[in-house]
């Protein structure tokens, strides 16, 4: 009890200091704060056609935090973006990193991949490969019984594990991927995410804590990915959980997560078609597809070169283009990166690869149904893009376009409607996915913002944009961006 009461004591510490540090934020945008609620109110400002006051404040002032005058190094903001705040509240969380394999196999499958994907009439790019590492993931489910102020039961990991498995109502295991632009975030920022994905589907969630830019470029990332779903598949010998059947398995995720699940998916497509397997821990073990996909407001182009980056920043906050293009970052441990290179995420050479602007991929048939949802957001047309594209090559794709929203709107805006039955559809396609398959139906709307009425959109013309076009578009941005300076993303 006593050990309980200090667990307590520490994080409500650690909540006021939050709440006091979040409170010193704000006060220099107390201006801005005033001058966007009067315009709302007034009815001036375009936002508030779409957003109630609170939405559009946060919109705002997320946007001024995320464009500073004098901006912050990239390890600055690591830290500040990855600190975990603690497990409280009505989920459980299980830590599990899987031990490296004594093969190579999964590492050497991924260079078939990015080679087999690269476009036949370029020169070969010296790719810096990761090692294979442990891949640690958060175990996420909801946690019925116990109050807002809960805290985890001092008991081993494995011990935690085998506490959610029985809250878990459902054979479906979600294989999240967080956003945060590949260099920022983590799964702990990503639980309230998590355990409501786990909550409206009954299942559970495996989190994945994938190595992060500048430190780990491109494909580190894919790696860890593709590790963690071959750790759901064919658990190491050292497993809390039992093999989970591909057909009850989902990829979901956010922003940069979303490029990743795709990423994967187009992974898995090109090892299939090589007819390549992968040697685990001591077996040969063919690579399935998962039961589906969902994403939410994916990044699909690296470059970020589709006219709605610059026509929907101000529906947005993140920064437009070309902000990200002159802001120069402090130096410090991470960046510059060595050598030198424009993007965090990948090597100049490595910007257009189909695994890291996924805009680029020219092959998605059978990859497994899909749901995709965005906002009036700087990635809309990209988002429109890759449903038109997936849907044309035989995929099923739900696609849902949400009026006057932001980027990821219904993870950052969580109590209004749209964000309401965003999550709802996400959920209910996750689990429609794994225990009704065959009742999937492509279909395409928008959803109006205040009275949520859905208007139908066809995928001929959703895009509006030849897949040339787009390609010439990404092309374009590659020989803009090599004469900036050292920049960031941060979508």
């Amino acid at each position: 009890m006593a050990s309980t009461a200090t667990n307590t004591d520490t994080q409500a510490a650690s909540e006021r200091a939050q709440q006091w540090m979040l409170f010193k934020a704000l006060l220099p945008h107390l201006p801005l704060i005033v001058r966007v609620a009067v315009s709302h109110v007034l009815g001036l400002s375009e936002q508030s056609k779409y957003l109630d006051l609170r939405s559009e404040l946060i919109v705002s002032v997320l946007r001024a935090f995320l464009q500073p005058d004098t901006p912050k190094s990239i390890s600055w903001t690591q830290n500040l973006a990855g600190k975990d705040p603690g497990i409280k509240g009505r989920l459980w969380v299980s830590k599990y990193a899987n031990p490296v394999p004594p093969e190579a196999d999964v590492l050497d499958a991924l260079v078939l991949a990015v080679k087999g994907l690269q476009e036949p009439d370029t020169a070969p790019v010296d790719v810096r490969w990761p090692e294979i590492r442990p891949v640690e993931a958060e175990w996420t489910g909801y946690r019925a019984a116990a109050t807002a102020e809960s805290v985890l039961p001092r008991i081993s990991e494995k011990e935690r594990f085998d506490e959610m498995q029985k809250e878990v109502k459902s054979s479906l295991t979600v294989l999240y991927l967080h956003g945060g632009a590949y260099y920022v975030l983590d799964p702990c920022t990503y639980r309230p995410v998590t355990k409501k994905l786990a909550k409206l589907t009954g299942g559970r969630c495996y989190s994945v804590r994938y190595r992060l830019a500048p430190q780990n470029p491109f494909p580190a990332a894919v790696l860890d990915a593709l590790v963690a779903y071959l750790t759901l598949l064919y658990p190491p010998p050292d497993a809390y959980h039992e093999p989970v059947r591909p057909e009850h398995i989902v990829f979901a995720g956010d922003s940069a997560g979303g490029n990743l699940s795709l990423a994967l998916v187009q992974t898995l497509l090109e090892l299939r078609r090589q007819g390549r397997k992968i040697t685990w821990f001591g077996e040969e073990r063919e690579l399935p597809l998962p039961a589906g996909v969902g994403i939410n407001s994916p990044w699909m182009d690296i470059l970020q070169s589709s006219p709605s980056c610059v026509r929907n920043g101000k529906f947005d906050y993140l920064p437009p283009v070309d902000k990200q293009r002159t802001a120069v970052f402090p130096p410090c441990d991470a960046w510059p990166a060595s050598p030198p290179r424009g993007q965090i995420y990948a090597d100049d050479a490595l910007l257009t690869h189909p695994l890291a602007t996924l805009l680029m991929a020219r092959d998605w048939t059978g990859a497994p149904p899909t749901y995709i949802c965005t906002g009036w957001e700087l990635l809309a047309d990209e988002d429109k893009f890759i449903a038109q594209k997936l849907e044309s090559q035989g995929v099923r794709v739900v696609f849902e376009e949400y009026e006057g929203m932001p980027h990821c709107f219904a993870i950052l805006l969580t109590d209004i409607p749209a964000s309401k039955r965003c999550f709802g559809q996400w959920t209910g396609f996750l689990k429609q996915a794994v225990e009704a398959p065959e009742t999937i139906e492509s279909r395409a709307m928008t959803v109006k913002a205040k009275t949520l009425k859905e208007v139908e959109l066809q995928f001929g013309s959703l895009s509006g944009v030849t897949e040339e076009d787009v390609r010439a578009q990404v092309l374009a941005e590659v020989a803009v961006a090599s004469l900036q300076p050292e920049t960031a993303a941060k979508l």
